[in-house]
């Protein structure tokens, strides 16, 4: 441990699961004070329990601006401050070209897009008095090339990405940093319906579906293995912490080179 975040808060959502429990696990570890949010309750507290004094959760559903701005005045209320947010929650969207419905447009564009929207605006009224902070929203490989994400998923995390290219020009002179990350390959439950059903299955369904999804994703990917939600966390720690301190409306694309070159390896 190297205290990276010594001293510092941070907000990760949608952290019952996958990328967001393995950041604020290594947050943790690197010494800041961590809220996490999610929309599963028992899980959540179960895991904010299990990270110690340092952890606390905020039920939250990131649909709605007025639990994403409670989440924010919770952790100010608990910690004192925000100096870091993980725009991480997401899901599958819904709907192809052919057969999407205004249902799917709206949900799918809310989350994927207007919880990083309402994110940013809601950190930054705290952030700016502050003097600074960090702002971290996960994008996806799907934002660049065809193939990597569903219809409107695609759309919409190719918006979270110049939106995070915009908000970094308005915030960087308020001392505000805005990044994202764009994962390729990565072996979590959002290949299953997301933390949401996830959360219905037992520890060893998940763990067989997890090991099934990382061979075949292994196949997809020029580096020789699947990306796990660690790696993820890891580029989160960077952006977070002073070694990225001049790094700002950056799209961090963390895929083992698949947005490069996609190819599949046959089956052994």
């Amino acid at each position: 441990m190297s205290n990276r975040l010594a001293d510092k808060v941070a907000i990760i959502t949608g952290a019952t699961s996958g990328i967001g429990e393995a950041t604020a696990r290594l947050f943790i570890e690197e010494g800041a004070k961590v809220m996490i949010a999610g929309r599963t309750a028992d899980k959540g507290e179960a895991i904010a329990e299990s990270l110690g004094e340092h952890c606390a959760f905020q039920r939250a559903d990131v649909l709605n601006e007025r639990d994403i701005e409670a989440l924010v005045d919770a952790t100010v209320s608990r910690f004192g401050r925000v100096d870091c947010l993980f725009n991480n929650a997401g899901a599958p969207d819904r709907g192809s070209l052919e057969t999407v419905t205004e249902e799917d447009f709206d949900y799918s564009l809310r989350l994927l897009l207007g919880s990083v929207v309402f994110g940013i605006k809601h950190a930054a009224r705290i952030m700016k008095p502050q003097g600074g902070g960090v702002i971290i929203n996960n994008s996806s490989i799907a934002a660049h090339r065809f193939g990597q994400g569903g219809y409107l998923y695609s759309a919409a995390k190719a918006a979270v990405s110049q939106l995070t290219r915009n908000a970094g020009v308005q915030l960087g002179p308020h001392g505000i940093r805005v990044n994202a990350i764009s994962p390729g390959a990565i072996a979590t439950p959002i290949f299953w319906g997301g933390s949401a059903r996830a959360n219905t299955l037992a520890d060893e369904d998940n763990a067989r579906k997890l090991e099934k999804l990382e061979r075949n994703l292994a196949r997809a990917t020029p580096l020789p293995r699947s990306g796990v939600a660690d790696d993820i966390a890891q580029a989160a720690l960077f952006l977070a912490s002073d070694a990225g301190s001049f790094i700002n409306s950056h799209d961090l694309v963390v895929d083992g080179g698949r947005i490069a070159q996609f190819f599949e390896r046959p089956a052994e």
